[in-house]
């Protein structure tokens, strides 16, 4: 649900990742490779994303799971949807974003589908906002954790994403 408080841009940000048509050929675009392999953006609020990868003929392994970089995209994209959105909401000051590391912990085979969730929309937002006001570097690390449907764990991902101010 939309918080009447949240700024146009993380509105409209949320509107247009929520539309199917419109952000699968922004995926197919920008992602082209997270496109192919089935990752999907399941749902976008002000404060957590989930996304998907199915366990498919283009996102398996020869072990019978799903490929361990399918399963990063899909947690890294659950990270930084998230930034990409309270990015463009502190126009108009540009600040750019940039992955500068990643840790995982795989602790289950993949063999369906795998969810990813990142809560972690509060402290992005604050980390961008700090960044937007100061112009200084910020950095987060923003945790996502893979489930099946019937919620066993089967990896966990740190990412952590670089802010800086765009002069």
């Amino acid at each position: 649900m939309e918080h009447p408080n949240f700024h146009p841009a993380v509105r409209s940000f949320i509107r247009f990742a929520g539309h199917p048509f419109k952000f699968s050929l922004y995926l197919l675009w920008k992602l082209p490779i997270a496109w192919l392999s089935g990752v999907r953006l399941k749902q976008l609020d002000e404060g957590q994303c989930i996304t998907m990868v199915p366990f498919k003929w283009l996102s398996q392994n020869p072990f019978r799971s799903t490929y361990f970089a399918c399963l990063s995209m899909a947690a890294e994209m659950s990270t930084g949807l998230l930034a990409m959105m309270y990015v463009r909401a502190a126009a108009p000051k540009r600040v750019s974003m940039l992955v500068t590391g990643m840790e995982a912990s795989f602790v289950k085979k993949a063999v369906g589908r795998t969810w990813f969730t990142c809560q972690d929309g509060a402290a992005i937002q604050a980390a961008i906002a700090r960044t937007a006001e100061t112009g200084e570097p910020e950095t987060i690390t923003a945790n996502s954790i893979g489930k099946s449907l019937d919620g066993t764990v089967i990896a966990s991902f740190a990412i952590t994403w670089s802010f800086k101010g765009k002069v």
